[in-house]
C-alpha cells in the first residue's frame, strides 16, 4: 500500500555519509533533453558523482523518449529495463534480495529506468516542440513506488527547475533503509510516502494491515495512489488480452519469445510487466525489456533473424513489424483511445506464415496450449456490471496465483521428498546431501499428487511440465530452491550441534577420529558464525563440554591447534 500524506515538516538530518541512504534506493536521476543537432543528450545527473558508462548513457538517452512516436503530447510516464556495465549491489540491497519474495529480487546486471517525458508545442524552438525527460535509475523493481516518485519530482522540476531535483535527492537521502515487512515513511517534496515492501514470509495475496504512524499536519488529506509498491495496474494493463490470457500465462511460464507491439510506451511497458508477473510468485528468469528501441546496443543481437531469443520485449516503432516478424509470438495492441482495450474477445488469434504480419490488433502465433481453462474466468469478470479496477485486479491476481501454485505444488512436494530426514542429521556426520532431481521420477508422481488435486483446469499437464523443464524459469527455480534447502539443512545441522548431549557417556562409544572430526566441525562453525553471537556462544560451550569429556592426552593435542584457541577467543 502506498499513500501520500502531506507534511510541511522537513526531514530531520541523520548521521550518515552524503548520498549513502540515497544509493540504497536509487542510483541516479537524469535530465535528458532533445537537441536538434545532437539528438537526445543527458544534461545533468544527480548526484554529481554518479557514474554511467558511455553505452549506458546512450541507451538511457534513447529509452527516455518515445520511439518514433510524435503523438505523445503532454506528459507520458513509463519505465524500461537496460543492461548495466557492472554487476553490483550495495550491502543493504543484498540484504533486501534475501528478504523479499524471489520474484522481487534486485537485479545487479540491470537498471530499471522510470521515465517522465514531457512534449509541448513551443513555436520559439526550431522544431516547434519542447521535449524533455526526467529519468530515475534504480536496481529495485518497485514499479508502483518509483512511478509515483518520478512523477512527483517531475512536476516540481518542470515548474521550478533543477532546484526541485536537488531537494528531492536530499529528502531521499534521509529515507530509512529499504527493509521488507516494515512500514516505511519516506519524505518527498512536502509529502510523506508511506509504504511497505513485501517480505518473503508474507502469505501471497493476503491483505496486509499497515500501521502507519500519525503525522501532525495542517493538511490532513490523504490520497491513495497505488495498492502495492512492486506492481503496475495489472487489470488495466492486461484486460486488452483477456481472451488469450491463459495461453499467454503458458508462454511466460515456458519462457517463450513474445513481442508486444503497442502504440505508446506506457501501454507497452505496463503490459510487458503484467505478463511477467502472471507467474508470481515464480520468478521470470529470462531477459525482458518492457520498452525496446531500434537504437539499443543489443538491437542486432535481439533482432537477429537466425533465432528469436527467449525473452519478452515491448516496442512502439512500426519498424519492428518487419524486423521481428520471425518471432513465434507477436501481440499487437490497438490504440487505447479507440476503445480496443476493453474486456472483450475481439483480439483475435491468427496463425500466420511468419512472413506477412497484418497491421490489425491481434495475437499472431501458432502455439497450441497444453491446458483448456474454459470460460470460468471471463464469466467471473463479467458477472457483475462495471466494478472497480481493484476488485477485478484481485480476481485476476487470485486466479493466476492459484493456477501457478497448482503447477508448482507438485514440484515443491517432490523436491521436499529429496531432503534427508532430520533423524539422519547427527553432530558426528557432515551435513547430508540432497538427492538428485530426476525428471522421470517426478512425472511418475503426477497421477497421485499432480495439479488435478488443486485445479479444475484440464489438459496435458505432463506435456506442460516437460516443456517447463527445458526453460530458464525451471532452472532458476531449482537453483534457488536447492540453495534454500541447503541453507535449511545447514541450519538444522547447526541446531543439532548446539543441542547435542556431548558428555562422557555419549562419547564413550565414539572413536577418537569421530571426536576429533566433531571438534573441527565445531571450530569451523564457530569461525563462520558472524553476526550470530547466541549460536556462537552455544557452540563454544559445546566445545568446552567436549574437551572436558576427553582424556588429557587428546585434549592436549587438540588445544595445540592455534585455530582452535582462536575459536574460544572470538
Amino acid at each position: 500500500m502506498i499513500s501520500f500524506k502531506y507534511c510541511m515538516d522537513e526531514p530531520v538530518p541523520s548521521e550518515h555519509h552524503p548520498w549513502e541512504r540515497f544509493r540504497q534506493w536509487i542510483h541516479s536521476i537524469c535530465v535528458v533533453n532533445f537537441d536538434l543537432e545532437l539528438g537526445q543528450t543527458i544534461e545533468v545527473i544527480y548526484p554529481g558523482d554518479a557514474q554511467l558508462s558511455s553505452i549506458e548513457k546512450s541507451n538511457i538517452c534513447y529509452l527516455s523518449f518515445p520511439d518514433s512516436n510524435s503523438s505523445c503530447t503532454g506528459d507520458t510516464g513509463y519505465f524500461f529495463r537496460v543492461k548495466r556495465s557492472e554487476e553490483s549491489l550495495t550491502d543493504a540491497q543484498w540484504h533486501l534480495s534475501e528478504a523479499v519474495p524471489v520474484a522481487m529480487q534486485p537485479e545487479p546486471g540491470f537498471y530499471f529506468g522510470f521515465v517522465h517525458f514531457r512534449q509541448m508545442k513551443d513555436p520559439t524552438l526550431p522544431r516547434g516542440y519542447f521535449q524533455k525527460s526526467l529519468v530515475l535509475l534504480t536496481v529495485l523493481p518497485l514499479f508502483g513506488l518509483f512511478s509515483h516518485v518520478i512523477e512527483a519530482i517531475s512536476y516540481g522540476f518542470f515548474d521550478l527547475g533543477e532546484a526541485s531535483i536537488e531537494t528531492a535527492c536530499q529528502h531521499i537521502d534521509q529515507w530509512p533503509l529499504p527493509r521488507p515487512g516494515e512500514t516505511l515513511s519516506l519524505p518527498l517534496l512536502g509529502a510523506v510516502i508511506q509504504c511497505r515492501i513485501p517480505s518473503r514470509n508474507d502469505v501471497p495475496q493476503k491483505p496486509i494491515s499497515l500501521d502507519f504512524p500519525h503525522i501532525t499536519s495542517s493538511l490532513s488529506q490523504t490520497v491513495v495512489v497505488s495498492p502495492v509498491v512492486h506492481e503496475v495496474n495489472f487489470y488495466e494493463s492486461i484486460k486488452c488480452v483477456i481472451s488469450h490470457i491463459h495461453l499467454l500465462w503458458e508462454l511466460v511460464l515456458l519462457g517463450d519469445p513474445v513481442v508486444v507491439m503497442a502504440t505508446t510506451p506506457s501501454q507497452c511497458t505496463n503490459l510487458v510487466q503484467s505478463l511477467i508477473s502472471m507467474i508470481w510468485p515464480l520468478k521470470y528468469c529470462n531477459d525482458y525489456r518492457p520498452f525496446f528501441t531500434i537504437h539499443d546496443s543489443d538491437f542486432s543481437e535481439i533482432t537477429s533473424k537466425h533465432a528469436s531469443p527467449n525473452m519478452i520485449i515491448g516496442v512502439t516503432n512500426p519498424f519492428f513489424s518487419k524486423t521481428l516478424q520471425h518471432w513465434p509470438h507477436i501481440l499487437r495492441i490497438g490504440d487505447v483511445s479507440t476503445g480496443q482495450t476493453a474486456i472483450a474477445e475481439k483480439l483475435f488469434k491468427k496463425n500466420w506464415d511468419g512472413k506477412t504480419l497484418e497491421w490489425k490488433p491481434g495475437f499472431y502465433s501458432q502455439y497450441k496450449s497444453f491446458l483448456q481453462p474454459g470460460n470460468s474466468l471471463m464469466k467471473k469478470l463479467l458477472k457483475v456490471g462495471k466494478r472497480p479496477d481493484s476488485v477485478q485486479n484481485a480476481i485476476l491476481r487470485r486466479h493466476f496465483l492459484e493456477l501457478t501454485q497448482s503447477f508448482m505444488i507438485p514440484l515443491e512436494r517432490y523436491l521436499s521428498s529429496l531432503l534427508p530426514l532430520k533423524r539422519h542429521i547427527t553432530p558426528f556426520k557432515a551435513v547430508p546431501q540432497i538427492k538428485t532431481f530426476v525428471l522421470e521420477d517426478f512425472l511418475s508422481t503426477l497421477e497421485q499428487t499432480g495439479p488435478a488435486l488443486t485445479s479444475s483446469i484440464k489438459g496435458d499437464w505432463e506435456g506442460l511440465y516437460k516443456r517447463f523443464f527445458k526453460s530458464m524459469n525451471f532452472d532458476g527455480w531449482l537453483k534457488q530452491r536447492l540453495k534454500d534447502m541447503e541453507d535449511q539443512l545447514k541450519a538444522t545441522h547447526l541446531e543439532v550441534l548446539c543441542t547435542a548431549d556431548l558428555n562422557s557417556d555419549s562419547l564413550s562409544t565414539r572413536h577418537q577420529v569421530e571426536i576429533v572430526d566433531l571438534v573441527l566441525k565445531l571450530k569451523d562453525r564457530i569461525m563462520d558464525l558472524n553476526g550470530k553471537p547466541e549460536k556462537r556462544s552455544k557452540l563454544q560451550e559445546q566445545l568446552k563440554n567436549l574437551l572436558t569429556s576427553v582424556d588429557d592426552e587428546l585434549k592436549s593435542v587438540l588445544l595445540s591447534n592455534c585455530s582452535l584457541r582462536e575459536a574460544f577467543e572470538i
